[in-house]
């Protein structure tokens, strides 16, 4: 794993009725990583930290190599894009290239030809007032805003709320892009399976205020599985199969369905064990998010 993007340390931030944390937690730069879990868990919260938009009760955290809430953090936000899930309503009155000209000032690496190209590819008008985009078109307005300065860090909060198919394409194809050139990073928060999919090297699964897991994201998804095993006869201890999370008969008979977040080693038990398995299937990102939320929730 390469050098760090984020260090979360012993971070927690506590509100009335939510803490969220304490949370360690080590995101490396130069791939894309999606946090993802269910509304309210705290992925929202996590980015306005990291952005010293709020403050912890307690704990550290750095960006790009850098304390955040330093005294003069100029430098480091002026290698950061951030789209945060909601837009600002106070700028509804500002047209697109108001708020452009506001913004460009900060960024020295400011891109005029690269924010126009990203104008062009989403069609968006910089002349209407922000209030008076659609939620899909101010969207593409931020997007092209944030990455025309050529950040080395992107933070995205729900990137693709509001966008139509074609946008959600040119969006992911902007993504990939930017990516090329190696040494850039995307912390992303997601709940688009097929988003997340496609851009996530590793993914971070936030459940009430608490990282449940960092995994690499095509060994989640090749880890986990449900099987359907014939037991006929024979009494099995089901948690003791490596990666056990839940297992159940089928209409009461002897075929059970069991659920396990380490196939390959599973599938080694089952065999010492001589257990016939009939078949086998991944599971979706959706499905082991459940998992993890009922596991959270002591329901597993």
């Amino acid at each position: 794993m390469s050098d760090a993007a984020v260090r979360i340390t012993g971070m927690t931030q506590r509100r009335p009725n939510f803490e969220l944390g304490p949370i360690d937690l080590v995101i490396p730069s130069g791939y894309v990583t999606a946090i993802v879990g269910p509304n309210g868990s705290g992925k929202s919260s996590l980015f306005r930290l990291l952005l010293d938009l709020a403050k912890p009760n307690s704990g550290g955290m750095e960006l790009l190599g850098e304390p955040v809430g330093s005294s003069n953090d100029t430098k480091l936000k002026a290698r950061i894009g951030y789209m945060p899930e909601q837009p600002v309503d106070l700028e509804d009155g500002l047209r697109g290239n108001q708020k452009t000209d506001f913004v460009r000032q900060w960024y020295p690496k400011w891109d005029v030809h690269l924010y126009q190209e990203l104008l062009r590819r989403f069609e968006v008008d910089p002349a209407i007032k922000l209030g008076k985009m659609s939620k899909g078109m101010r969207r593409k307005f931020d997007l092209s805003l944030m990455m025309a300065h050529h950040p080395d860090l992107l933070l995205l909060d729900e990137p693709s709320s509001g966008l139509d198919p074609i946008a959600w394409k040119t969006m992911i194809d902007v993504l990939h892009r930017y990516m090329e050139q190696g040494n850039r990073t995307i912390v992303m928060a997601s709940h688009i399976v097929d988003e997340v999919r496609r851009l996530a090297d590793y993914i971070v699964f936030v459940v009430q205020g608490k990282v449940l897991g960092f995994y690499e994201k095509d060994t989640l998804l090749n880890s986990w599985q449900v099987m359907y095993i014939e037991a006929a006869g024979v009494g099995i201890n089901w948690k003791q199969m490596p990666g056990y999370r839940h297992a159940a008969s089928i209409s009461g008979g002897t075929t059970y369905k069991v659920v396990t977040e380490d196939a390959l080693q599973a599938e080694r038990w089952l065999a010492e064990q001589k257990l016939a398995l009939i078949s086998k299937q991944k599971l979706e990102l959706d499905e082991i998010l459940l998992h993890h939320i009922e596991h959270a929730r002591g329901v597993l």
